[in-house]
């Protein structure tokens, strides 16, 4: 772990006293895939991060918050969007000689503190992506498009097409058009 890495914190003033903490507040650059498909945090944008970094018996305990810009594309017309997430996390970071062996079959991995280090990535990725729409749309009652033609229906909300013509009765209407 790079101490010099915008997301790792070193604790190391905190000392191994428990109640001591320290508050920080900065803004780092988002890590790459910071979001999902259709909506994102775009790389490199400033995340702004307030954080309040508490020893306890078994670690230091992270809660903070995270301020960040998104952008991606409605999922029905596929039209731009832009917007805010803030998101609210905690997370307590086990000091290495207080980690406990894994259990065969567990599945709960637990942040452990390395040389007195939190790295903050996979708990800023985590609480961002658990905090995005799953489908995210440029308005709640957004139309979609045409799925005939891909006409955005927003933009033309009087769109029809007519109505189209039974394959049976299709030799009927060329005689019509045939007679005019």
């Amino acid at each position: 772990m790079d101490p010099r890495a915008p997301l790792v914190l070193d604790t190391r003033e905190l000392g191994r006293r428990p109640g001591s903490q320290r508050e920080v507040s900065r803004t780092v650059p988002a890590p790459a895939d910071l979001g999902i498909e259709v909506l994102r945090v775009p790389e490199g944008s400033p995340v702004e991060l307030d954080l309040r970094l508490e020893a306890v018996m078994e670690g230091v305990l992270v809660t903070g918050t995270a301020q960040a810009s998104l952008e991606g594309e409605c999922v029905r017309c596929l039209e731009p969007i832009t917007d805010e997430v803030t998101v609210n996390f905690q997370e307590l970071y086990v000091y290495e000689d207080h980690a406990l062996p894994p259990s065969e079959g567990e599945d709960d991995e637990v942040s452990t503190l390395r040389d007195d280090l939190v790295d903050l990535e996979p708990l800023l990725r985590d609480a961002v992506v658990l905090a995005l729409p799953f489908q995210p749309l440029c308005q709640d009652d957004c139309p979609g498009l045409c799925p005939e033609c891909g006409a955005r229906l927003a933009d033309d909300p009087d769109h029809t097409h007519e109505a189209p013509i039974d394959p049976r009765w299709a030799a009927l209407t060329e005689l019509q058009t045939e007679q005019n």
